[in-house]
């Protein structure tokens, strides 16, 4: 680190932050927020604001050409969604942190402050800099200890979908919210210019039922999947008008995979941490994973609709539940749930035809579940319940939306006869075509394939050998 930098650093460190921020006002520098300019609008620097759902865009200032950013690691209060709030630990008061937007060629100098109860350290993900500026705690840079403020300067070489996240005691501080987007665009302007650029972190959480505070030491059960932070009905829509292209940057700093599937488009794969990538590479999908780490750029010309966003790991788009608890499908409970209910009142036995009126209870009253804790169904729309939570939102296109729009429009109105509809109400309606044994109420498994009444296959016992052989003569 250059001397003046170096002392810049200790100088920093010794100061509380709102210290710090009325130091670099009184300086005079210049205030900034491109991210949350006339929406719509590309900034000066050329590039289309990157719009966070649920989220937003962190302001910074120049400082004789240096863009100058603040975050603090802190203790917040986090609404998953109506109905479970959470203590959890994330930046400047959010999980996740403000999105950071800069463009290749910028110098960026980034203050973080720390108001956590223990060290931490921020590591700028996929992005090329010093090693001193990388942010593993013991290796590249000493910890930041609380009440202490370190800076990190660096330019930025290339350009991409990146994120931030501490290399200190990680497990519990990104399991408890720390992490944030940081997107570098290019310098020389986009290969093709988007209409609509969304930055989305996936992630997991372990919020047990009751309880209020994430826990760090989940390996593989977590019961909160989330983009942004928030689970379905609280996340945002992502809203476009007719035929805008539209681009989706996915970063996964969760502990799963995600194959992210978008519904009425075939989307095109165009960029990652690597940066927007030669159009020669992009590739025609529906479904992307994004790998634990991963960044990923979708992009697509919309079409009007409401159209589903979501993991396709079907146990991450629904809310909580007690994954050690058996689903009884296909269980006669008759009778025990009167017996269950005079040691546990308020029992209701489910799961023996499936569990689709789960959310009707809920929302009925009749199964509350535990305090604090979100029932697994719970979003409504034009039809009725929503079948799917979590990780799970809407992506709504309309005609009439004006640029840099991003209000909620409400539900799609669907043309006349373009709405799958009721036919009939019999059971047995028409003839279709069957092959199998279908189960009935005497079923006790399922059908197995009768080998031995074809010739079976010699050499494995029963009538009728292959061959004319018996099974036997080998």
């Amino acid at each position: 680190m250059k001397r003046r930098n170096f002392l810049l650093a200790a100088g920093a460190a010794m100061l509380p932050a709102t210290t710090l921020t009325r130091v670099m006002a009184e300086t005079g520098h210049e205030h900034h927020n491109e991210g949350d300019a006339t929406p719509g609008e590309r900034t000066e620097q050329g590039y289309m604001p990157v719009h966070t759902p649920n989220g937003w865009t962190l302001p910074y200032e120049m400082n004789n050409g240096v863009k100058e950013f603040h975050l603090v690691a802190e203790e917040i209060e986090h609404e998953f969604a109506p109905g479970s709030v959470a203590k959890c630990w994330g930046y400047n008061g959010t999980t996740p942190g403000p999105t950071i937007e800069a463009v290749e060629g910028d110098r960026v100098r980034i203050y973080v402050t720390n108001r956590l109860p223990e060290y931490t350290s921020v590591h700028w993900h996929g992005i090329h800099l010093p090693s001193g500026m990388d942010g593993v705690k013991g290796v590249t840079q000493p910890p930041i200890h609380p009440g202490e403020t370190f800076v990190y300067e660096f330019e930025l070489n290339q350009h991409g979908t990146h994120m931030y996240h501490p290399h200190a005691d990680e497990m519990v501080q990104m399991a408890m919210g720390m992490m944030g987007m940081f997107i570098i665009h290019p310098k020389d302007g986009e290969i093709e210019p988007v209409d609509r650029d969304y930055a989305i972190l996936l992630h997991n959480w372990g919020l047990h039922p009751g309880t209020r505070t994430p826990d760090p030491s989940i390996m593989v059960d977590f019961d909160l999947w989330s983009m942004n932070s928030k689970v379905f009905p609280a996340i945002d829509s992502l809203v476009a008008k007719t035929g805008e292209r539209v681009r989706i940057r996915m970063g996964n700093l969760s502990m799963w995979n995600h194959p992210m599937h978008v519904h009425g488009v075939s989307f095109e794969v165009t960029g990652s941490d690597g940066g927007r990538w030669p159009r020669e590479q992009w590739r025609k999908e529906t479904t992307e994973i994004v790998a634990v780490g991963q960044t990923r750029d979708i992009e697509f010309i919309a079409p009007p609709g409401d159209w589903a966003f979501h993991c396709h790991m079907t146990h991450h788009t629904m809310n909580p539940m007690g994954h050690g608890i058996a689903n009884p499908l296909g269980v006669d409970q008759s009778g025990i749930e009167e017996e269950i209910r005079s040691i546990l009142p308020g029992y209701m036995a489910m799961g023996e035809h499936g569990m689709a009126d789960h959310q009707d209870h809920t929302d009925g009253g009749h199964m509350p579940g535990p305090e604090n804790t979100l029932a697994m169904g719970m979003g409504h729309g034009p039809f009725g319940n929503i079948g799917m939570g979590g990780m799970f939102t809407l992506i709504k296109v309309r005609d009439d939306l004006e640029p840099g729009d991003f209000r909620d429009p409400g539900w799609y109105w669907h043309p006349d006869g373009e709405v799958a509809h009721k036919v009939s109400d019999d059971p047995e309606f028409g003839s279709p075509v069957r092959r199998g044994k279908l189960a009935d109420a005497d079923s006790e498994k399922l059908p197995t394939p009768d080998r031995d009444a074809h010739g079976g296959h010699g050499g494995h016992g029963g009538n009728g050998g292959h061959n004319g052989h018996d099974g036997h003569d080998h």
